[in-house]
């Protein structure tokens, strides 16, 4: 037992008091004479023995209250069980990525641990709330409220190692304790293995009951008809015993298309066909897990010609002129000599095609073509420079040329996982007529190959660059070195090609996801271009190229949907906007990492552990109301006890 007050401890002296009192008494007896002595007598006596019998009780008594009076100003107290972390600052780290939509026996799974934590945390308790994307410090229940009742959830998705150093650089002269409130989606043992507090971090995770879902993961052109789009739609199914699942196509929020879908696979393919024209609208679905998935947003804008043009000697260029046709692009070649450089900015793609040697001016102008989202095609000529061309190439990556090597190989090999090739095979083939060329240069590149030999070497290679396509040959393909112009390969290969960053396929962004857009406008030098959707606007990012802006959109918007491109007033282009599908598989549950903390079911269990181990038992008031009743008792001594 301690003592917040022990110097009180001194009054116990006065306990003498009383006893000094009972001791020397003033009042002296008389002796009184009566006829009847021996009756007297007797009665004397026994009057003398229950008065000494009073009195001591009387003593008792006061010592024991004048005992407790004393200590109860004393203000003893149990020390608690974990005392020293009584003055630990609190930190609640809540998930409120799309997860946390899903739904547990009360409800969905962040608006119950939202009304847990208005419920169950003490009004007095300070604490710092962080979320995904805010934080809340230094506050308390009544001060964070509003905050947690209008709680979002975030296409953030969370990282509780990011959150987990915020918490160790906010500086505080106490120990911390951490409170962790997630559904363990995702949360992998490299967010816990680095967790160096002093305390370990409390963890509630609370359970969904439905973990089947169905999410919309992409959508695209699966093949382009003279008047129609025939759309192709990929979904997952996570669980088990799907039910059939409505699925709608919206153009302008008008319904055009509906179908049902019955999962016997965890991955599905459906197809529309739409009208040959532009597209602002979403597909969606309805299932009973996740809502965030269940909507794709996607655009598709008027078909516009790609401008291309073709740097070398015309009749090797001939091929080209018959893949690049005058209805959907617009197609021009001039050799070396004759180039109207300032042509090139207007181009979306270029081809050098069988160059000896890149000019130092020419090279200038395609590097900052490259910068500015167009497409560059490098095929080499037997002639050409190794030095000169990996030179240029430098500026774009890390391929380049070596020696060229005078032998025949077959092209055998094709990447069907390539951009260049998505969506035009319907099955990977294996056996088809091989093409080959007689000459080639070896070609060291980090980045995968389009097109391989079958010595495994590189054919055609692509620079993995987010605001452009640099697309490297490692062969001519003239007639006389190769049979490569006849091969059924040639066709979507170029076509792909031109068609790289262009907007003549299914436009749908990523929030969070910082690659470029560019976008075909020109605007005076103090235009700005503002993104506008239903109920969101923002102004992103953006870079003034010439004919073309370049814009970067960060963490913005922070709602998918349908959005559009204004210059003021002008109507520029239709976006389109969805959030990550990282948290659309409610089994992915690691549950190695609960090791690393302490589990409770509930916030409630938290506080009242914390309050039991940490606070002091105060016994003081016990001392009080003995002290109360030791009155009470000599109150009853002198008033009844004779």
């Amino acid at each position: 037992m301690h003592f917040k007050h022990p110097e009180i401890l001194y009054f116990l002296f006065l306990l003498i008091v009383p006893i000094l009192v009972h001791l020397f008494q003033l009042r002296r007896f008389k002796t009184s004479y009566f006829t009847n002595v021996r009756f007297l007598k007797e009665l004397a006596v026994q009057t003398r023995k229950s008065s000494k019998i009073k009195k001591r009780l009387l003593l008792t008594t006061r010592l024991l209250l004048l005992t407790c009076a004393i200590i109860a100003f004393a203000q003893p107290f149990f020390e608690a069980k974990d005392s020293k972390n009584a003055t630990n600052e609190m930190y609640i780290i809540l998930d409120n990525s799309f997860s946390m939509q899903a739904k547990g026996k009360k409800g969905e799974l962040l608006k119950r641990a939202v009304q847990e934590l208005l419920e169950n945390t003490p009004e007095t308790a300070q604490f710092s709330l962080l979320t995904n994307t805010e934080n809340y410090w230094n506050t308390d229940i009544k001060s964070s409220k509003s905050a947690l009742q209008n709680l979002k959830y975030s296409a953030t998705p969370f990282e509780l190692s990011s959150i987990l150093a915020k918490v160790k650089a906010h500086k505080s002269a106490y120990k911390k304790d951490i409170v962790i409130i997630t559904d363990a989606v995702g949360l992998s043992e490299k967010d816990t293995k680095n967790i160096d507090f002093e305390e370990k971090p409390y963890l509630i995770i609370p359970e969904a009951e439905q973990k089947n879902n169905i999410s919309i993961d992409s959508v695209y052109i699966n093949q382009t008809l003279e008047n129609f789009y025939e759309i192709g739609v990929n979904l997952s199914a996570y669980g088990e015993d799907f039910k059939p699942v409505s699925t709608a196509l919206y153009n302008q929020n008008k319904l055009i298309a509906k179908t049902i879908i019955n999962f016997d696979a965890k991955k599905k393919k459906i197809n529309f066909t739409i009208p040959k024209e532009a597209f602002h609208g979403y597909v969606s679905i309805e299932d009973n897990g996740l809502a965030y998935d269940n909507k794709l947003f996607f655009s598709i804008s008027k078909n516009k010609k790609t401008n291309v043009i073709s740097i070398g000697e015309p009749e090797k260029s001939n091929f080209l002129s018959r893949i690049y046709t005058p209805a959907e692009f617009n197609y021009n070649n001039y050799a070396i000599g004759s180039l109207d450089y300032n042509s090139l900015e207007k181009q979306n793609t270029i081809i050098l095609n069988e160059l000896a040697e890149i000019p130092q001016a020419l090279q200038t102008t395609l590097k900052a073509f490259v910068a500015k989202g167009g497409n560059l095609v490098v095929i080499p000529s037997e002639k050409s420079s190794v030095s000169n061309f990996n030179s240029f190439l430098a500026n774009f990556g890390k391929i380049q040329f070596n020696n060229l090597k005078t032998e025949s190989k077959l092209i055998t090999k094709i990447n069907f996982d390539h951009p260049l090739f998505s969506g035009v095979f319907e099955n990977k083939i294996t056996n088809f007529q091989y093409p080959k060329t007689n000459s080639s240069f070896d070609i060291s590149s980090p980045y995968p190959a389009v097109l391989s030999y079958e010595d495994q070497s590189t054919f055609v290679t692509a620079v993995q660059n987010p605001t452009a396509g640099i697309t490297v040959f490692s062969a001519p393909i003239n007639s006389s070195n190769s049979n490569f112009q006849q091969s059924p390969l040639i066709v979507p290969l170029f076509y792909k090609i031109a068609q790289n960053n262009q907007k003549t396929g299914v436009n749908a962004l990523t929030i969070g996801n910082n690659q470029p857009y560019f976008v075909d406008v020109l605007l005076t030098k103090d235009a700005i271009l503002e993104v506008k959707g239903t109920d969101d606007q923002f102004i992103p990012i953006q870079q003034i190229l010439n004919n073309k802006v370049k814009l970067t959109f960060n963490d913005f918007p922070e709602t998918a949907g349908n959005y559009s491109v204004f210059d003021k007033k002008e109507w520029v282009e239709n976006l389109s906007f969805n959030y990550k599908r990282t948290e659309s598989n409610l089994s992915q549950i690691n549950t190695n990492v609960v090791s690393d903390f302490k589990t409770a079911d509930t916030i409630s269990t938290i506080f009242n552990t914390l309050q039991t181990e940490r606070t002091d038992s105060q016994i003081w008031k016990w001392f009080v109301i003995f002290a109360l009743l030791f009155l009470a008792l000599e109150i009853a001594i002198i008033k009844f006890v004779k």
